[in-house]
């Protein structure tokens, strides 16, 4: 009996080890948008452009600022913050002189299509 739970338990520590692995740091550049915004608008064929010329004070309208923040890619992938990722957000847009566009750079881990931030940046243009 002492045996199978030796090595049950050495599974579960292998298991553990390789689901820890498959979290890796990902970096992704884009432009920050809020999801009401984005969820209004993802369909519409001028949506990237629409993401570039996105105003912060929009952004950072009550409505919008409580929906959470995603960024676009160059590629036209919208990744979702996670709840840290979106106070982050907001703080750098505050405190950005940005008016239009804002552009970021945010490391982090994938979990599904959000994005567990770890750190945010404005990229200079």
């Amino acid at each position: 009996m002492t045996s199978k739970l030796f090595a049950f338990g050495i599974i579960l520590a292998f298991a553990f080890v390789l689901y820890a692995q498959d979290a890796k740091t990902v970096k992704i550049e884009g432009y920050i948008i809020d999801n009401a915004c984005a969820a209004g608008h993802v369909k519409d064929a001028n949506f990237g452009e629409r993401v570039k010329k996105h105003s912060t004070s929009c952004a950072l309208s009550p409505n919008c600022s409580e929906s959470g923040y995603v960024v676009y890619t160059a590629d036209a992938k919208i990744y979702k913050l996670d709840q840290a990722g979106n106070k982050s957000a907001e703080e750098l847009l505050k405190e950005t002189d940005t008016k239009m566009g804002v552009q970021v750079s945010v490391e982090g881990t994938m979990e599904g299509d959000t994005i567990k931030v770890t750190r945010i940046t404005e990229k200079a243009k």
